[in-house]
């Protein structure tokens, strides 16, 4: 069976959000309130009855997928094409320390998802890679159940949006941040993703 329904979940507060930092593919660890954030969540996530969850393989992924994933009694793979951007030399930084150090790349990173940070990824060759679990999922025999949760990081979550309900790579930047433990809804219908629910969830 191809998946009919997926739902994308940002993984909890880490010590990096707390702080400010930018993580990319640093492996930062969940914040008390960010295990609690994943716990809330659950009731949420359950209704969705989700058969499999895939997740990224930084911790804060994998920790926040394991929350549910033990509530729910359902299986958990790991995939590493569902880490977040590599933000290159901007890993570790503030937003402050990226403006002082790069003046105006920010603003360009975010007004152009075909733009990387120096030694980084663009937010197209994220969505390419994320593309690659979707479709993967969607091949016969793939083993996919009818919905499929992949638990992972917001950067990802919005580019991999953009790119399943095909809006143009120029609009991309027009669609907010993910909310730490909120999701994304697409069902499909007559082969085309479609977008029922964006940055949902449950603030407690």
């Amino acid at each position: 069976m191809n998946p009919r329904r997926l739902v994308l979940w940002r993984h909890g507060e880490t010590d990096y959000n707390a702080a400010g930092r930018m993580q990319g593919h640093l492996d930062s660890a969940l914040t008390p309130v960010g295990w609690n954030q994943a716990r809330f969540a659950v009731p949420g996530l359950a209704r969705f009855s989700p058969e499999l969850v895939i997740a990224s393989d930084l911790r804060r992924a994998t920790d926040t997928a394991t929350v549910l994933t033990e509530a729910i009694g359902v299986p958990l793979r790991i995939d590493k094409r569902l880490r977040e951007t590599h933000l290159g030399e901007w890993q570790g930084l503030t937003g402050e320390e990226v403006d002082r150090a790069y003046p105006g790349e920010r603003d360009r990173w975010r007004g152009d998802a075909t733009w990387a940070p120096p030694g980084g990824e663009s937010r197209v060759e994220v969505a390419e890679r994320a593309f690659e679990v979707v479709a993967d999922l969607c091949q016969p025999n793939s083993g996919a159940s009818d919905t499929v949760l992949l638990a992972t990081h917001g950067g990802l979550i919005l580019a991999l949006t953009a790119k399943l309900v095909g809006l143009p790579v120029g609009t991309w930047p027009a669609l907010g941040g993910i909310v730490n433990c909120h999701w994304v809804e697409l069902v499909r219908r007559d082969g085309k993703w479609r977008l029922h629910a964006y940055n949902a969830g449950i603030t407690g």
